[in-house]
């Protein structure tokens, strides 16, 4: 069973830099991507997407991130410079609280995906919540805590695939969830490049499969999905996070335009 694909909205992309490294990485992403969906105006939307803090590193050497303020500085200016809408991780309550009236949505990360207070200081920010379904989480499961969202007046949730663990160090991603979870929130996204981790697998970092993020894309626009979710950056192989994954901006133009052709023969 496909997704039946809400018709009064476009597609929605989720794209950005894993995390935000420097205002020259942020800046050269957001340009692309505005420039790129300024031509796809009434055709596709788009939201900025950058993290402050990067809390689940697998080393402790791993680079977590500009921090709370200066990260919220980049994301305004990326919004006041291309009139894009922005998303960001959060972590605590106190966060939520703190970032809920500078970006446009608050991301749950997967691993905190069932953390009650977190999920309802989101909720209570006034501000979209975007939660990743946990890789340990079965589809239905998310309920509890889109729930727990809009106990605190969320005027609107989303819920995010990235994929589930298929036994040590790999993720699979079940394209049914997105039928599962389609009746949960009010949109469901397709992260590509987060679904193909290989969670460890580098020893001190995580490991990947961007060669296959295309048609992972491809796949989650045919089944009818409500939007994409792609980590982007100018020189993937210099990211300093999540380098195995993300695609560079070539790539990401040719992706949008390349699902957007399978959204239209939904």
């Amino acid at each position: 069973m496909r997704v039946v694909p809400d018709m009064e909205r476009v597609p929605l992309f989720i794209v950005g830099p894993c995390s935000l490294e420097s205002r020259e990485v942020v800046m050269e992403v957001a340009g692309f991507a505005s420039e790129l969906f300024g031509g796809l105006d009434g055709i596709a939307e788009w939201v900025f997407k950058g993290s402050f803090l990067k809390d689940n590193r697998t080393s402790p050497a791993g680079y977590r991130g500009p921090g709370l303020e200066d990260g919220l500085r980049l994301l305004e200016e990326v919004s006041d410079s291309f009139g894009a809408r922005t998303l960001t991780d959060i972590h605590s309550s106190e966060q939520a609280g703190l970032a809920g009236g500078r970006v446009d949505v608050l991301q749950v990360p997967a691993f905190l995906c069932r953390q009650t207070s977190l999920l309802e200081a989101a909720g209570a920010s006034g501000t979209v919540v975007n939660i990743k379904k946990g890789q340990f989480m079965s589809p239905g499961n998310m309920k509890g805590s889109v729930e727990k969202v809009r106990s605190s007046g969320c005027r609107e949730v989303w819920l995010t695939e990235r994929g589930t663990f298929f036994g040590y160090g790999d993720l699979v991603v079940d394209l049914r969830s997105l039928s599962v979870m389609r009746d949960l929130a009010d949109r469901v996204i397709l992260d590509v490049t987060h679904s193909l981790q290989l969670p460890g697998a580098a020893g001190e970092s995580s490991g990947g499969r961007s060669g296959l993020a295309p048609a992972l894309a491809r796949a989650g626009a045919a089944w009818g999905v409500d939007g994409l979710f792609i980590e982007a950056h100018p020189n993937p192989s210099e990211a300093l996070s999540d380098a195995a994954t993300m695609v560079d901006l070539p790539t990401l133009g040719m992706m949008v335009r390349e699902s957007l052709d399978h959204w239209a023969g939904t």
